[in-house]
């Protein structure tokens, strides 16, 4: 019954919500230019399906494929910050500072030197989400009990073994943490980059369907496309909880 009440509230909560943007739009006579009613953006979201989900896909697949690439190379790097304080000390500052550059800064730059547009555009989402999944992986690594550390000494325990039976361990709640900060990064850092490509990519995601319905005032068309976008980014929240629970929820103390 608890686990129903928590659903159920939130629900109600944005449903009353949405019901009363749509009473306010409706008893003001508010334009539709001005603030589109909700049963508007819904039927520009059904009317405009097919270029609208067209252009979702094209993000959804930018967001994933840098979250992807962020979340195979930060790994990587972290075992390997972990193994040598030197390598660290040496390439840390880099990390650092593609992640205090804002993108915003060096977007314009990455779509000039690199040939393919979605390609840059890749470049720059994995610019976002790099950072965070880097950062909580290392320190997970470094998290381990030292008192095992020990233990894993005292029985000549190799690299590998260590790495597989210790340090993963101790650093899987940290690296999904740090997937979870990146998820929504990587949306933002996917719209961003689209909206400083502008024109000139051939492929357009929802950054573009909403420029474009911006220069048109095309409010509901806009608002659908911003639809999209929060709904997509909730999505992939939810999806790193369930693997959240699913990883840890046997064995770490966060989920009990």
């Amino acid at each position: 019954m608890r686990a129903r009440g928590e659903l159920w509230l939130p629900a109600l909560a944005v449903l009353g919500a949405i019901a009363g943007w749509e009473l306010v739009v409706r008893w003001a006579r508010i334009p539709h230019y001005i603030l589109p009613a909700p049963s508007a953006v819904l039927q520009m979201l059904w009317a405009d399906a097919g270029s609208l989900m067209a252009a979702w896909w094209f993000t959804l697949r930018l967001t994933f494929g840098a979250l992807l690439l962020a979340a195979v190379g930060s790994a990587l790097l972290a075992a390997l910050f972990a193994n040598s304080r030197r390598i660290e000390m040496a390439l840390m500052p880099f990390a650092i500072v593609l992640q205090v550059t804002p993108i915003v800064a060096i977007a314009p730059l990455i779509i000039i030197y690199v040939d393919s547009t979605t390609a840059a555009l890749l470049l720059c989402t994995w610019i976002v989400a790099f950072f965070p999944i880097l950062s909580n992986t290392v320190i997970g690594l470094r998290s381990a009990d030292p008192n095992l550390r020990d233990l894993f000494t005292l029985y000549r325990a190799s690299r590998w073994q260590r790495l597989r039976w210790l340090l993963l361990p101790s650093a899987l709640p940290y690296f999904i943490a740090g997937l979870k900060i990146a998820g929504g990064l990587s949306l933002i850092g996917a719209v961003v980059a689209e909206f400083t490509a502008g024109a000139a990519g051939h492929e357009t995601g929802l950054a573009s369907r909403i420029q474009e319905a911006s220069f048109r005032t095309d409010m509901p068309r806009m608002y659908a496309a911003l639809l999209l976008t929060s709904l997509t980014g909730i999505a992939i929240f939810l999806l790193f909880n369930a693997l959240e629970r699913w990883c840890l929820g046997r064995w770490h103390a966060s989920q009990r």
